[in-house]
């Protein structure tokens, strides 16, 4: 039996064999920055006879994806990958594919739209498709993009939806972590050979994509919501699979809580600043604020998130994206769910860095309230993991009030 190959390389080329190891027949491509390392990675495995697959340079994003629509329309497992403005040019298409039920599977390297032109990472180019019905995956670090690359076509595939892996550009596609490549053979196991029902086949005509009168075509749409709702628990499968074949698992699928179920405060947010987060906590274990990281934000994990803030005493939310003239995206999903006070945090636009210090910012603003109210206790921490980071947390004595929420809805880390 193969082994699993432990490399220390970018993050693009580890995200590159991983694709790989799925047998894309068909890779669609238009250059576009952070996504290009992959697509050159992918050109040097077929080149070096370790992949074979029909490598397509075409003249247009929204191109790129109509290409593997009509191949996987043809039964070929296929694969692009894009960011930015590339992904917004193809927002008609991915109307196109969710409602033909084609099971593709895209890596977003997440970056900011312009204008102002900004090629560093946000999450404004993939939030702004949430409506597609396209399944939204974000990983928190190198190995999860490599691990959710074969999640993603085992889920499409089986859920007859398109799914995006969104990648933080950059801060993942570009930085070098240790990971460990899954083997060959045991991601045959996992993912079997691509079979099609609904392929397009001479021998067998049909017409996929046709017009339909107002009478059906609701019930198309209804299906397709039908069809992301059965996406939690296909999600969650896939994630339990993967743990007994890989002995890596993310969270449920969905979702993915870090710190004590007792803490009475928490932050929820998606991608890599999560890691970010985590270190504030390790370095401040008192902190009596946890972490809720929403793995998938499409479909949403309603249910899963209201178990787990049921206790909460309030809330902070960071968007790496923002609906003008209503607030972040992710701020606004987890305030429909619950009466908890709720504040969200607009940060990291255009790949600013999120630091320690703006992470200890937020944790202050909903442990205490606006103005310094004390809304419940801050633990003291006295010594810290991490003397690096300076982090004076004074000594709050316990204090159980009533809250009534923030005055603002969200605060934007400038």
């Amino acid at each position: 039996m193969d082994a699993e190959k432990f490399s220390v390389q970018e993050g693009s080329y580890s995200i590159a064999e991983s694709v790989a190891l799925c047998n894309p027949e068909v890779i669609s491509y238009h250059p576009i920055l952070p996504q290009t390392h992959i697509i050159q990675k992918l050109s040097e495995l077929i080149d070096q006879g370790k992949l074979d697959s029909e490598l397509v340079r075409v003249e247009s994003h929204s191109t790129a994806l109509s290409l593997i629509a009509g191949s996987t329309a043809c039964g070929v497992r296929s694969y692009t990958a894009t960011s930015s403005q590339g992904l917004a040019s193809m927002h008609e298409l991915l109307h196109a594919v969710s409602g033909m039920r084609l099971p593709v599977v895209i890596t977003i390297t997440n970056r900011a739209l312009g204008n102002p032109v900004n090629v560093w990472n946000d999450h404004s180019d993939s939030i702004s498709q949430r409506d597609t019905s396209w399944v939204q995956l974000y990983v928190e670090t190198v190995q999860e993009a490599v691990d959710t690359h074969l999640q993603a076509y085992k889920i499409a595939e089986e859920l007859m939806l398109p799914v995006m892996v969104c990648v933080d550009g950059y801060s993942l596609t570009h930085s070098f972590e240790p990971v460990i490549m899954p083997s060959r053979e045991t991601t045959g196991d996992f993912l079997p050979p691509f079979k099609f029902e609904n392929k397009l086949d001479t021998e067998n005509p049909a017409t996929i994509g046709t017009l339909v009168s107002p009478d059906n075509y609701i019930d198309f749409k209804y299906q397709q919501q039908k069809a992301m709702e059965n996406g939690k628990e296909i999600i969650k499968k896939a994630n339990k699979q993967y743990e007994k074949l890989f002995n890596r698992k993310y969270g449920d699928g969905m979702i993915e809580s870090y710190g004590f179920s007792e803490d009475n405060f928490a932050i929820i947010a998606m991608g890599s600043v999560c890691s970010v987060i985590k270190e504030v906590i390790e370095d401040n274990e008192d902190l009596n604020c946890s972490l809720i990281r929403i793995r998938s934000f499409r479909p949403f994990p309603e249910s899963e998130l209201k178990k787990i803030i049921k206790d909460k005493e309030s809330l902070g939310v960071i968007d790496r994206s923002f609906s003008y003239g209503k607030g972040g995206q992710l701020y606004t999903e987890v305030k429909s769910l619950t009466n908890i006070p709720t504040k969200g945090f607009i940060a990291g636009l255009g790949g600013k860095k999120i630091t320690k210090e703006d992470i200890i910012t937020v944790i202050q603003h909903i442990i205490r309230g606006e103005k310094g109210k004390k809304k419940g206790k801050l633990k003291d921490k006295k010594k810290s993991k991490n003397k690096k980071t300076k982090v004076k947390i004074k000594e709050e004595r316990k204090v159980k009030t009533k809250t009534k929420g923030f005055e603002d809805e969200f605060m934007w880390i400038l």
